[in-house]
């Protein structure tokens, strides 16, 4: 089942002199197995957003709904132990919440408060550090002594411990080198393509959206508004300029090419084979 906004709203310090309201009148529905990237300017409302879909902040106003359970105003939300292990939800610099001895035994805690035995959640930790691109010698390691994105990589593997169905990323890659993200995306890529995790990632890398996600939610003024695929949102780069968005640069290319008489597919989605096309039309240029 989809996870799904009906006339969401969220007012923080509601009633003082420093009332804000975050979210408005929110109506949102993210497909199941889908890996979507919500962005937009600061303070338009994604993390507020987000947050709502593990139930960490509730609606001042209107419904969530994530799978079966239904998060609504002024009620106490139910079963929200099951609902934080279907949905794992990945802090901005999740290494900073490492407290453990050892790797195994931070990532274990996850599993292990679920009621499951020692052995049984060491097992689901070593399969998570497996899953994550760490091999059993850093097991026994401290976390402290690894380096950012290792840390990185088990913040996350200690959320993919309790077997999450919905991945919640709120600017996941923040702080590492171009190498570390680009592992941190492909590793996003692989659980939601190969272990079906229905993904929700809060960016503001247009590079990122364009090369892994399959959808985008543009967040304006604590509502949606536009929702559509990524081939959609990229077709051109008119839609990213009128939000202050920098495309990515294979758009940008494409449109440089356009404008000097090139005939670019809007299907081209790598450099090869825009390279390809333009060299076939070079001589028609000259």
């Amino acid at each position: 089942m989809p996870i799904k906004f009906e006339h969401v709203s969220h007012i923080y310090s509601d009633g003082t002199p420093f009332r804000y309201v975050a979210l408005q009148d929110t109506n949102l529905e993210f497909r199941e197995g889908a890996f979507t990237a919500l962005i937009g300017q600061t303070g338009s409302g994604k993390s507020t957003l987000v947050q709502h879909i593990n139930a960490l902040l509730l609606p001042s106003e209107g419904t969530v709904y994530v799978m079966d359970r239904e998060i609504k105003a002024g009620s106490e939300p139910k079963g929200l132990k099951s609902l934080r292990k279907d949905v794992g939800l990945v802090f901005q610099f999740p290494e900073y919440q490492l407290f453990e001895e050892t790797v195994l035994k931070d990532v274990a805690f996850g599993p292990k408060n679920f009621g499951i035995s020692q052995a049984e959640a060491e097992e689901k930790a070593k399969a998570a550090l497996r899953l994550c691109g760490l091999s059993q010698e850093y097991d026994e390691r401290s976390p402290l002594e690894l380096s950012g994105g290792q840390k990185r990589r088990v913040a996350i593997a200690g959320i993919l411990a309790m077997d999450p169905k919905v991945l919640v990323l709120d600017e996941p890659t923040a702080g590492l080198d171009p190498q570390g993200a680009l592992s941190m995306m492909k590793l996003f890529r692989d659980l939601n393509q190969k272990h079906g995790k229905t993904i929700i990632m809060v960016t503001h890398d247009m590079e990122q959206v364009f090369s892994f996600c399959d959808e985008v939610v543009v967040m304006e003024d604590g509502r949606p508004k536009i929702q559509t695929t990524v081939q959609e949102f990229f077709r051109d780069s008119s839609l990213c300029e009128e939000m202050n968005i920098l495309p990515p640069a294979l758009i940008r290319l494409k449109d440089a090419l356009k404008k000097n008489g090139f005939e670019i597919d809007e299907d081209v989605k790598d450099i090869r084979t825009l390279a390809k096309l333009t060299a076939k039309q070079v001589k028609h240029h000259g």
